[in-house]
């Protein structure tokens, strides 16, 4: 059994698709982010960083718990556990990897900054705004060209999908029109469509 602890955000959904295209047996425990439960001194003894996603796998390396926190970090940890979702070769896990890298250091802080500045910040910033904008259309240019000769971000379906796809699925709260990235717009239907993504999302 795996203890799952998420809140409502991108980096949630990536551990609960993941989770759900395993198939592994999980409970959600949820840290509530509005009431500052990530905080909370049983937590930190999950993830010192205070942060979700973490996880508690009890069927962990030589038959013993074992803490994974760093959303990047959990998906490799599972797709090795499972044996699927990361290639085999090293050429390809290379490519898978550094993709998932780009979503961890790139999509992801940009596009949490985006999201910061154009629904929560206090003061509407127009140069901010205008940066994290500027910079998520060059990543969604980025994503499209590599898509317009690649079926997914690796030689098959991956982590490197999974951890994309929940940040490139707010593409309106972003005031991206996906319409603008053909090829990505083809991936983002395609991966949509999974059993195991349209149950991970509607967990959180």
């Amino acid at each position: 059994m795996i203890d799952f602890y998420t809140w409502k955000t991108p980096n949630g959904q990536k551990i609960a698709i993941m989770l759900e295209e395993c198939g592994f047996p999980f409970k959600a425990c949820f840290v509530d982010l509005t009431k500052q439960e990530q905080f909370r001194a049983e937590f930190l003894k999950i993830n010192p960083n205070n942060k979700i996603p973490a996880i508690i796998d009890h069927d962990g390396p030589g038959n013993k718990p074992i803490n994974v926190f760093e959303s990047g970090a959990i998906l490799i940890y599972l797709a090795d556990k499972k044996g699927k979702f990361i290639p085999g070769g090293l050429r390809e896990r290379t490519e898978t990897i550094q993709w998932l890298m780009f979503q961890m250091s790139g999509l992801g802080p940009m596009l949490g900054q985006l999201h910061y500045f154009l629904h929560y910040a206090a003061e509407k910033i127009p140069y901010a705004i205008e940066r994290y904008t500027n910079e998520a259309r060059r990543l969604y240019r980025v994503m499209d060209e590599h898509l317009a000769n690649n079926k997914y971000f690796s030689s098959e379906y991956s982590i490197a999908d999974i951890a994309i796809f929940p940040w490139v699925n707010l593409h309106d709260r972003q005031r991206i029109d996906l319409t603008d990235y053909p090829h990505l717009a083809a991936w983002h239907a395609v991966v949509k469509a999974r059993p195991a993504v349209i149950k991970g999302l509607s967990l959180i």
